[in-house]
This record gives C-alpha cells, sequence and structure tokens, in this order.
C-alpha cells in the first residue's frame, strides 16, 4: 500500500478503491476513513512504517457509512481501541442498527457503480462512540473543523484543517482524469453538490478525496472549477 505524506502530518494511505487520512501531531494520531473490509492489517503496516504505535491511534473518523470507507473499521476499533465518530445521519447505518439507503444513480453511474463495487464486501457493524455534527472541533493538528456535506449520503462530512490549509472531503467530491469532480452514487445529488460549493468557498492549498489522487498545490483553485461528468 503506497503512503504519500501531503502535508505536514498529513498522510494519504491508498486503500486499493478508496483513500484513508492518518493526520498526526504529537498527541497522537487520527484516521479518516478505513478503506474496504479486509484493509486493517495494511493499514496498521502503514502505520508502523510512518512510526504510529497502536497505542497512538486514539481516533477513526468515519466520513460517510458506505463499505468501501467503513469496511475495515471494527477491526481497527478493535485492535487499537480507538474512538471511532462519524457522522449523526450515518452512525446508525455504521452500527448495523439499519441498512443504510442506496444512492439513486444516473445511467452513467449503474455502469460504473457495477465496475467499482464488483468486488466489495459488506462492511462488518463496528460501534460509533460519538456522533459528529457540524462545526465540531476535533483535538489534533491545531483544530480539525467537522463540516456537515449531506447528499452523498444522509451524514456525510468532510474535515478541514485551517491551520495546515488542508481538507478531507470524504466522497462529496473526487478527482477522477486529472480533474475534480462531484463524487458520484449520491442518494441526493442537488445536496451533494450544494455541499461541494460549501467546501470550494474554503481557503485550502491541499485536498484529499475519498477516490482520486489528492490536489497539493492551488487546491482552491481546482475545487471551484470541479465539474459533474456523472450528471447525465
Amino acid at each position: 500500500m503506497n503512503t504519500t505524506e501531503i502535508a505536514a502530518g498529513v498522510h494519504h494511505l491508498r486503500l486499493g478503491i478508496a483513500n484513508a487520512y492518518l493526520i498526526a501531531d504529537a498527541d497522537g494520531a487520527v484516521l479518516v476513513d478505513t478503506g474496504p473490509a479486509g484493509h486493517a492489517p495494511a493499514i496498521q503496516a502503514a502505520l508502523a512504517r510512518i512510526g504510529v504505535d497502536r497505542s497512538a491511534l486514539h481516533t477513526v473518523v468515519l466520513t460517510h457509512f458506505h463499505d468501501d470507507h467503513a469496511g475495515s473499521c471494527a477491526d481497527l476499533a478493535d485492535w487499537s481501541g480507538a474512538t471511532v465518530l462519524a457522522g449523526a445521519g450515518d452512525a446508525p447505518f455504521i452500527r448495523g442498527d439499519v441498512p443504510g439507503p442506496p444512492p439513486n444513480f444516473t445511467e452513467p453511474e449503474r455502469a460504473l457503480h457495477r465496475v467499482a463495487a464488483a468486488d466489495l464486501s459488506p462492511a462488518p457493524a463496528s460501534p460509533v462512540h460519538r456522533e459528529l455534527s457540524d462545526g465540531t472541533v476535533l483535538d489534533v493538528a491545531g483544530g480539525a473543523v467537522v463540516l456537515a456535506v449531506p447528499g452523498h449520503t444522509p451524514g456525510s462530512l468532510a474535515l478541514h484543517l485551517p491551520e495546515r490549509g488542508v481538507l478531507i472531503t470524504g466522497d462529496t467530491i473526487a478527482e477522477h482524469q486529472g480533474q475534480v469532480i462531484l463524487g458520484p452514487f449520491n442518494l441526493d445529488r442537488d445536496l451533494a453538490w450544494r455541499s461541494l460549493q460549501r467546501l470550494a468557498a474554503l481557503d485550502v492549498g491541499t485536498v484529499g478525496f475519498g477516490h482520486g489522487d489528492p490536489v497539493t498545490h492551488d487546491a482552491a483553485h481546482a475545487l471551484r472549477a470541479a465539474i459533474d461528468p456523472f450528471g447525465g
């Protein structure tokens, strides 16, 4: 698994079809998303290479409930004892209390989803120890601000690290063939686009997406140029 430091103390972990991000400082580390089921050993090995002991991983933040982001959460929480945080709107789906709602696919998305989800296993139910709301500030990297960005899922969230000029978008925004785009497979596409516009108004230098390559230079401009190629 490739790991890249995209900003001071912020590491990009490429987990097959999805991305995760490790935010580290002197007080420990926060993992944002966990990839599909079965990736816990690879993440553990990546943390060791970065120099993060499992006792230092105190928090896991899930940007949303989909299997390719929450799949390894239960294993990692059990391994590390980390507190699991997620948006209030997605917490019941992550816990397995009720099934999560399926996306409202556009026609161009159907074929894409058949390929993307072909080998994807369901995410095992995971604890959610704390439900997050808009504006919550997490004690890492000088303050990571939780931004509610519904549309992709009811409880989708992003993390803004103002002191490091970093934004982690979850699946509200993606990178595809060099272009920043509205993430596909949304529950409410119009609402997701409005959430994208909220994120695009931020002044950030680096942005990490749930899918695709991070943008590490002039990220604010790239966000404001985002398109919706699968909206047909």
